[in-house]
Parts: C-alpha cells; sequence; structure tokens
C-alpha cells in the first residue's frame, strides 16, 4: 500500500512514520506538514490511504477529508489526533478509524488492519482500481450509512447511525442509546438534530432526540404524549412545545 501521513508537528509526523514504514505492508510512506501539501501529494501520485490530523492551520483534517471525498476513488482516511471530539464529524466523512494520541503500535497496527479490509472491500465492489479524479471531480455517492466511532476501554468501534434508537443530552455532551448499549460523545445535542434531521431523528424534548424508524408505539394521556421504543424499549415523554410536531411526524397530518 502507498500512505500518505499529514501532522503539522514534526515529532509526532515523523513517530507515525516511522511506525508505518515498519509495517511491512506499506511500499511506501510520505510524510508532509499541512492539508495543503497533501492536496499536492495526492495530485502528484496515486495514495491508498491518508493518515490526518485533524487540528492544523489552514486546511486542516476535516476540511482535507471533504476534498478527498470528491475523488472519483478516493483513497480511505485514518485519523490521528489528540482530540475525541471530532469523532462524530469525523465519520460523517467516511473515516475508516479515529485514532488517538499517543498511538501504540498495537493501535495503529489495528488501523491498518481496517485499512487493508477497507480496500479489499473497495475492489470486490468496484472491480480493477480507476484513476482517481482530482478535486472538483465527481462526488462521493449521497445517502451512505454515517457511522459513529466510540471509545471502548481504549479500542476504537463503531457504530451505525441506524441503530441508534435515541440520544439525550449530558452537559457538553451526549449519551446515544442503541439497543445493547449506551455511548458518551463530545458534541452538542443541537449539532446532531441538525445533522440526523434527515435521517429521521426529531426534538421531542430539550434533552432527546429520537430516531423515528425505532417508535413502536404513540402514547397520549391526560394532555401528555409519549413514545415507546421497539423491540422493548423505555417510554420517552415528549415535551408539550413539541408534541403538536411530533404527533405529525409519526401519526401523519391530523393524527
Amino acid at each position: 500500500m502507498r500512505a500518505l501521513v499529514v501532522d503539522d508537528e514534526p515529532p509526532a509526523l515523523s513517530e507515525l512514520s516511522y511506525l508505518l514504514e515498519q509495517d511491512g505492508r506499506f511500499a511506501r510512506v510520505h510524510a508532509v506538514s499541512s492539508g495543503t501539501d497533501a492536496l499536492r501529494a495526492l495530485e502528484a501520485g496515486e495514495v491508498d490511504v491518508v493518515f490526518s490530523d485533524i487540528s492544523m492551520p489552514g486546511l486542516d483534517g476535516m476540511e482535507l477529508a471533504r476534498v478527498i471525498n470528491q475523488f472519483a476513488r478516493p483513497p480511505l482516511v485514518v485519523f490521528v489526533t489528540a482530540h475525541e471530539e471530532h469523532a462524530v464529524d469525523a465519520f460523517a466523512v467516511q473515516a475508516v478509524d479515529y485514532v488517538m494520541k499517543p498511538v501504540p503500535a498495537a493501535r495503529l497496527s489495528q488501523a491498518v488492519d481496517r485499512v487493508v479490509a477497507g480496500l479489499a472491500q473497495r475492489t470486490a465492489a468496484a472491480g480493477p482500481p480507476e484513476q482517481p479524479e482530482r478535486p472538483g471531480g465527481a462526488p462521493s455517492p449521497e445517502g451512505a450509512e454515517e457511522r459513529i466511532a466510540v471509545e471502548l476501554g481504549g479500542i476504537t468501534r463503531f457504530v451505525q447511525r441506524s441503530s441508534v434508537r435515541y440520544v439525550q443530552a449530558q452537559g457538553d455532551y451526549v449519551r446515544i442509546f442503541t439497543g445493547a448499549a449506551s455511548h458518551l460523545l463530545r458534541v452538542p445535542l443541537t449539532t446532531l438534530e441538525s445533522r440526523w434531521a434527515d435521517a429521521g431523528f426529531v426534538r421531542i424534548h430539550r434533552s432527546t432526540l429520537v430516531n423515528l424508524a425505532h417508535v413502536g408505539q404513540v402514547r397520549q394521556g391526560q394532555g401528555r404524549l409519549a413514545l415507546r421504543l421497539l423491540p422493548d424499549g423505555p417510554e420517552l415523554p415528549v415535551a408539550r412545545r413539541h408534541a403538536k410536531a411530533v404527533r405529525e411526524r409519526v401519526l401523519g397530518p391530523g393524527g
């Protein structure tokens, strides 16, 4: 594989490049210190995966990933960062992994495993490789399932957005609830409300979003509205200010 490493901090750039060079799965590891230099490198030659920091001056890692996603056949992206708060944004741009600094060699090897699997899956689905278009080419297909990175015991795992039944605000964080577990993310509830509106998530309370795909029952009584989630999920109260809009979304006009 051919890797491009992007980090504005020389020690981090050197360390990550060294670790990747020790992995026998890479034929070439090229290092640059800015998002702009990364785009130049991508135009100069083919790259299979970009390992990028997020917080960088100028074109940051998130913006770089958005540009990369406009390639007809974009390289995969792995974020390597000291900040956990970008996890939701990272998987909105289809990153294959989110690795926290300082990077243990074993954890980086897991990220490379994901890259290998991702490239193999892409090859099987798309057939023979094509030459990638440069920025300004056809955008990546819309409607792809968003994946959310969560840390469990120092290992990054992925949660499909469609599996999230509801979300509750907890201070500056939110807790997302799936059928089997819950995970804490550092992102404002208002951000998810805006980003996930088209995926069927609606605000039912000042501290709660619910995925309408998981609503099994609507209960109305004593002037209050509540939603019970499938299959035997909790009953979530709907605030009075949201009741009319929620009722129309769930039951239709006049419901």
